[in-house]
Formats: structure tokens, C-alpha cells, sequence
């Protein structure tokens, strides 16, 4: 059985979006209900963070020591150094109860993102890309809480998560970033939880963490479960990879939703996690924009 270890007891209400910066050599992630973003140095322990000005749902490089971050009908640019927020597009005007989700980038620069209905009841979320140029534009739709977007080491293949229906979906990918051929790749029996975030290996593995089902899925990209690794809390919410070889996998999960006594019996929930993974992550690059 591999060894989870709590590396930050941060007490998140939703952590999510765990991205890791190679350049500074360290785990950034937020905490959407708390409105908080966070960011850990494995090496030294230190940890910082940082005001939101509302639920802040992701992050990704930007460059210029920027990330951008998703926000309820918005994107911006967030810099550590200061603090301060900067709009950079607005979406979905016309659907004030949506709010963004989950995303990645590809290896061409481009943000893909989701919304979601933040009351989690409407399929008013859609799947989005943006190219920094021009306006957000959608590459899917129809789903009540949008997760867990991926892309294969080749970027041929796009993963993307329909959490309430708990399919993991497979696209696969133009070089201009048009999808097609939409199948199910997983579905997650209703005993295991909900399917939150995802990330890929260098082998192609999809690792789907599991909200509600105290665990982490790792599956072969013909669809085939290899490995479950259980966590001391429920509410699991997404993996990423990080460390100077790429070999650590860094687990985000939540309080959220969890009674008085609940919390009791999980006094790390929403704590940040930590495991030694045999293959190695996929780096992370920068958006381009302009």
C-alpha cells in the first residue's frame, strides 16, 4: 500500500487546483469556498498565502511571475508579489449563478477551463478554450459541475470530467484545438464517490481523484484501474504532480460538506497531501498570451 502523508494541515473548506512551479519549486493551489490561494515549498515547508477577491477556482502560469486564475464570470491575473487581481476576459454574463472550475493548459499555450452552476443542480456549465487573443470559446457544454480536464503526453487525447453523471469522458484533439470523437472512457460505480479533478503521467495514466470516496484512481489509458491510493479524509479532490523529479504527487481535499462529527473522525480534512509516485508527472507550461 503506498504511503499519504499530510504535508500542510491548511484546513481548506474546497482546496483544489493543485498546480506545481517548477521555477520556484513549489505546490501553488487554492481554496474556492475559503477564497484563498496557497503555495508550498516541499524543500523548506514554508508555506504562504494570499486574499482572494472571490471564490478563486484555479491557477496556472502566465509568466512574468503571474498566474492566471479562474474567478465567478471572470478571468484574471494574480501576482504573488503584490497581491492584486487583474480582469483579463469576462465569460458567461448572462449566467450570474455559474461560477469557473477546474483547468490545464496545453502544450500549445492555450487555457481550457470549465463552469459550473455553483448551487451544483443546473447543467449550465460549459467547457471552454482560450488562447489569451481572442474571447473564451466553447468547446462543450451541458454539464453540471465541469472537471478534471487533461490532456495525454501527446496531446492527441483530452480527458474531461462529467462529475455529476461520474463519467470521465475522452476527446480527441486537432492541433487548433477542436474536439471530436466524444466517448466515456470511466465511469465510477456511485459506492466510489464522485470524480473531481485529474491529472496524467508521463505514461499516459489518468489519476482521478474521488470526492466522497476517501481515495485516488489511477487508470491506463485503455481505461483499465491499476491503482487505488485511500487517503485519511473523504472529500479527495485532485492530484498533481510536482518535486524536483516530478515523482511526488500532491493531493488537494476538502472540508466542505462534512458535519461536526465528521470532521471529528477526519481532523486532516482539507489538508494538503503528499505520496512518492513511481513515474514521473508531466510538466506544466506557461499561457501565452498577446
Amino acid at each position: 500500500m503506498r504511503a499519504v502523508r499530510c504535508v500542510w494541515a491548511v484546513a481548506a473548506e474546497l482546496g483544489e487546483g493543485p498546480c506545481w512551479s517548477v521555477s520556484e519549486q513549489a505546490l501553488w493551489f487554492v481554496d474556492i469556498k475559503g477564497r484563498r490561494i496557497h503555495r508550498f515549498r516541499p524543500q523548506s515547508c514554508e508555506q504562504d498565502s494570499w486574499a482572494a477577491p472571490d471564490q478563486v477556482t484555479f491557477l496556472q502560469p502566465l509568466g512574468d511571475d503571474k498566474f492566471v486564475v479562474g474567478l465567478p464570470g471572470r478571468l484574471a491575473s494574480f501576482a504573488p508579489a503584490t497581491g492584486a487581481f487583474l480582469q483579463l476576459a469576462s465569460i458567461e454574463q448572462d449566467r450570474p449563478h455559474n461560477r469557473t472550475n477546474d483547468a490545464c493548459l496545453d502544450a500549445a499555450g492555450r487555457l481550457w477551463f470549465g463552469s459550473m452552476d455553483d448551487s451544483e443542480t443546473q447543467p449550465s456549465g460549459v467547457l471552454y478554450c482560450w488562447d489569451g487573443k481572442t474571447a473564451p470559446q466553447p468547446r462543450d457544454q451541458g454539464y453540471v459541475i465541469s472537471n478534471g480536464p487533461a490532456f495525454s503526453p501527446d496531446g492527441r487525447t483530452f480527458y474531461h470530467t462529467d462529475t455529476s453523471r461520474r463519467l470521465i469522458y475522452r476527446f480527441d484533439v486537432d492541433p487548433d484545438g477542436t474536439l471530436s470523437r466524444k466517448q466515456p472512457f470511466v465511469e465510477i460505480e456511485a459506492s466510489a464517490g464522485w470524480p473531481d479533478g485529474s491529472s496524467v503521467d508521463a505514461d499516459g495514466c489518468i489519476w482521478i481523484a474521488l470526492y466522497g470516496g476517501w481515495a485516488i484512481r489511477c487508470y491506463s489509458p485503455q481505461g483499465q484501474l491499476l491503482e487505488t491510493i485511500s487517503l485519511p479524509c473523504a472529500n479527495v479532490t485532485k492530484v498533481a504532480f510536482g518535486g524536483r523529479d516530478l515523482k511526488t504527487g500532491f493531493v488537494t481535499t476538502a472540508r466542505k460538506g462534512l458535519k461536526p462529527q465528521e470532521l471529528a473522525r477526519q481532523p486532516l480534512a482539507g489538508g494538503l497531501f503528499a505520496f512518492d509516485a513511481d513515474v514521473p508527472g508531466l510538466s506544466v507550461g506557461m499561457m501565452r498570451t498577446g
